[in-house]
């Protein structure tokens, strides 16, 4: 009985033991599977401590593609011509090695556009010109094609480059053609020299000025409140803008003075500091152009860094259909672009343009800029001179058949703070006798208005109650004198 007894503990404890190394075996197998996996798949991306701000705002990832899409459909106004060419290989295992067996080459076939040269050639997209115009053709030189002109498409052509192989990023057919011509004008006998452009219109709509208007529409996507032409403000109205800008300012700061942030968080914060202290100085100091208001061309970038090209400032005319627009330079875009006005021309040309929609997309808008021109200090624009110095410049580039628009000032005019009331002057009188009647003051004879109602009379010989009067919005109040 013992010896069963013991024969069938020591079978159990094999077993028992059999089981547990069983187990371990699994159990290791398992794990050596998992790493492989894991392996296959690469290393682990680190987890990075998540950014509470961002300087660059990431743009929005467009949605998976599903389905079946034409590629041609994908660029705007890109024609892609598509085509497999499939030859003989080696063995699957091999050329699923190799990156050159399957391979798609981009070529980006474009035409560099001619300028035009002559009065002819210009008339032919904008009929109009030669008539408002008439003596232009006088004040085309010879070779009047500007060396911009080139350099203007080979940017474009250089922007083509970088992002080849970011098909979403490339320019359109549209932005890419986007300039008929950049001339060079010159009047032979009063000099007058002139840079003649033909484009497109796009809309500018920047801008800010608490001094004319405090509140700003500030709703389109790329707005900012800045323009390249601006001046030292002449009220203490703060601008709206400020609020926000130092807001954001502090908050960098206050993350820049943490611990532990990354090399490329640690610049990019440094980069967002200087740039936010910069505009809260602006907006302190200067007040801009307003696109809803004032008439401004915007410069190409390109044109800012050419010798004789336009500045800031400078005076220009903007010629569509049978009106001639006069405006200011009043800010520099993008080097690769053309043609952009405030949404106040644009709205002129055409009352539906929007910030996202412009007057005009064919190239028959004329710019002509007159160098050299700018009136300084800057100041508010004030659009009685604006038109007066363009008409001047158009005369001496030879004259225009119409006279140059009329621009009405939207800026509401400020109401001026009236004078307040001296208070009557009391004069003493001698105790009446008991038949005469106590004489009072006189009462100042004072016009009611909405801002100082007359005071009711008394009879007391007391002074009139202190009135304060309803400031205009767009005008600081000035301190109530003391008495």
């Amino acid at each position: 009985m013992r010896k069963f007894r013991l024969r069938t503990l020591r079978w159990l404890a094999l077993l028992l033991f059999l089981g547990l190394f069983g187990a371990i075996v699994v159990r290791w197998i398992s794990l050596e599977r998992l790493r492989l996996g894991l392996e296959r798949l690469g290393p682990l991306p680190r987890p990075t401590p998540s950014a509470t701000l961002e300087i660059i705002p990431t743009p929005t990832r467009p949605p998976v593609i599903g389905g079946k899409l034409d590629t041609a459909k994908l660029w705007s106004g890109i024609t892609v011509h598509a085509e497999v060419n499939p030859t003989p290989g080696g063995a699957a295992s091999v050329e699923r090695l190799d990156p050159q067996s399957y391979v798609v080459d981009l070529q980006l076939k474009v035409r560099v556009p001619t300028p035009n040269r002559t009065v002819e050639e210009l008339a032919e997209v904008t009929p109009e010109l030669p008539k408002l115009l008439p003596n232009l053709a006088a004040a085309i030189p010879p070779d009047p094609v500007s060396p911009l002109f080139q350099q203007l498409y080979d940017l474009k052509i250089q922007s083509l480059r970088e992002n080849l192989v970011r098909l979403d990023q490339l320019l359109s057919r549209h932005n890419f053609y986007d300039c008929q011509t950049i001339l060079r004008l010159r009047h032979p006998e009063t000099k007058r020299e002139a840079i003649l452009l033909q484009a497109e219109m796009d809309v500018d709509a920047d801008g800010s000025d608490a001094d004319r208007i405090p509140l700003i529409d500030d709703s389109s996507a790329n707005f900012q409140p800045f323009t390249s032409y601006r001046w030292k403000k002449k009220t203490s109205q703060p601008s709206p803008f400020l609020p926000a800008a130092e807001a954001k300012l502090r908050r960098y700061e206050a993350e820049f003075a943490q611990k532990g942030l990354t090399m490329e968080r640690n610049r990019d914060l440094r980069i967002g500091i200087q740039r936010m202290k910069a505009e809260v100085d602006s907006l302190k100091r200067f007040s801009f152009l307003i696109a809803s208001t004032d008439p401004y061309i915007v410069l190409p970038g390109i044109f800012s860094r050419a010798k004789d090209a336009g500045k800031v400032g400078d005076y220009a005319v903007v010629v569509y259909g049978n009106e001639m627009y006069p405006a200011l330079v009043g800010d520099v875009g993008p080097r690769e672009k053309v043609g952009e006005a405030s949404l106040r021309i644009a709205k002129e040309i055409n009352s539906q343009s929007t910030p996202y929609s412009r007057p005009v997309s064919d190239l028959k808008v004329t710019y002509l800029i007159f160098p050299d021109t700018a009136d300084t200090p800057f100041g508010p624009p004030d659009l009685e001179k604006i038109r007066a110095r363009c008409e001047k410049l158009v005369q001496d580039l030879g004259g225009s058949s119409v006279p140059l628009y009329h621009w009405k000032d939207l800026i509401p005019t400020p109401t001026p703070t009236p004078s307040p009331t001296p208070s009557p002057i009391v004069t003493p009188t001698l105790t009446p006798m008991p038949n005469e009647s106590p004489t009072s003051s006189p009462i100042p004879e004072v016009s009611p208005t909405f801002a100082f109602p007359t005071p009711a009379e008394s009879p007391s010989a007391s002074a009139s109650p202190s009135l304060i009067p309803t400031a205009s919005p767009l005008v600081t109040p000035s301190p109530t004198p003391s008495s």
